[in-house]
């Protein structure tokens, strides 16, 4: 067995190429894992069939060992976030299957070959982030939002440095038995469904994410995710037209105290001034605010809410001295 020294504790078996590293099975005791980008001075580029599935089978393959640090239990059931190789392009069926606890996923735009179920069972996977590499988008982002129906809070990395943000609300999928006919009757439920497909050609489009807002209100849909996705559209305003700007800030402001409150708790300061300027918040919103800001210690937020509420108009300008 090769022992190197890595970022992550990992246990791997993998299948080595005259140019490239196939990970047949991975194992971590690590809550937070990196796999590593490269073996042997070769590039890590393909995950096989449940490669990290807990409960798959032993697989014959060189065996390798990665030594980062402190070591807990060796359980994949216990990762809460991965990081996928830089050069991975491939990634087998069922590779992360039963990963029950992962939330956070960060990979590269180049992986473009995807088996069948490979996120099957990780409900809780809520953070994707991706690192695009080249002009072509590819296709991961696509087949990911396809495959997961919960909500997901996705940041693309552009290669010119800037990010783009967006919320996927999330829907329901029920299949209910039709005793009857003997067969199933498969019913989609909750307004996050076209989210999740906003993929002509398998590339993201958001002319095509913006043109659901309206039919999203109209369906079934969780107040706060609706104030987080035009929040975050309005923060990260790629390719946002000013009909589609116009919509999302007529939401916020029609529900201004919910979004300055959620703001708040983001603890971000670009962002409450972004709602404050957008917004224009009644004066008693301004004071909600401020009592949440002072409950918390948020103090960088009061500064901010007390200078607006210094710039508004004195309150001894309303008074009437009338005797």
């Amino acid at each position: 067995m090769e022992t190197l020294y890595g970022i992550s504790n990992w246990k791997l078996k993998i299948h080595r190429e005259i140019d490239h590293i196939e990970i047949l099975r991975a194992v971590t005791c690590d809550s937070r894992a990196v796999l590593p980008d490269e073996l042997f001075g070769l590039p890590v580029t393909a995950l096989a069939d449940y490669a990290l599935a807990p409960t798959a089978r032993p697989v014959d393959g060189e065996e390798v060992r990665i030594i980062s640090g402190r070591e807990g239990d060796w359980d994949n059931r216990n990762l809460h976030e991965l990081t996928m190789p830089e050069h991975l392009v491939s990634v087998g069926s069922y590779a992360l299957y039963g990963c029950r606890f992962l939330h956070t996923l960060r990979l590269y735009d180049r992986a473009d070959r995807w088996g069948i179920e490979c996120l099957m069972n990780c409900h809780r996977l809520r953070f994707l982030h991706l690192t695009r590499v080249g002009e072509k988008q590819g296709e991961a982002l696509s087949f990911i939002c396809g495959e997961i129906h919960e909500e997901l809070d996705v940041t693309v990395y552009e290669i010119d440095g800037s990010e783009t943000r967006l919320v996927i609300p999330d829907y329901i999928e029920d299949y209910e038995e039709n005793i009857p006919n003997h067969s199933f009757d498969y019913r989609i439920s909750g307004g996050g469904y076209p989210y999740h497909h906003v993929f002509p050609g398998k590339k993201l489009d958001l002319r095509t994410y913006d043109s659901h807002w309206e039919q999203y209100l109209s369906r079934m849909y969780e107040h706060e995710t609706a104030i987080r996705l035009a929040y975050t559209r309005l923060r990260w305003p790629r390719e946002l037209t000013e009909q589609a700007e116009q919509q999302y800030a007529e939401y916020l402001s029609q529900n201004a105290e919910d979004a300055i409150l959620w703001q708040l708790s983001q603890k971000d300061a670009a962002g409450l001034r972004l709602l404050l300027n957008k917004l224009g918040p009644a004066d008693e919103i301004i004071r909600k605010a401020c009592e949440q800001a002072r409950m918390e210690g948020n103090t960088e937020a009061l500064a901010i809410l007390l200078e607006r509420q210094r710039k508004a108009k004195p309150r001894g300008l309303d008074m009437d001295f009338d005797l």
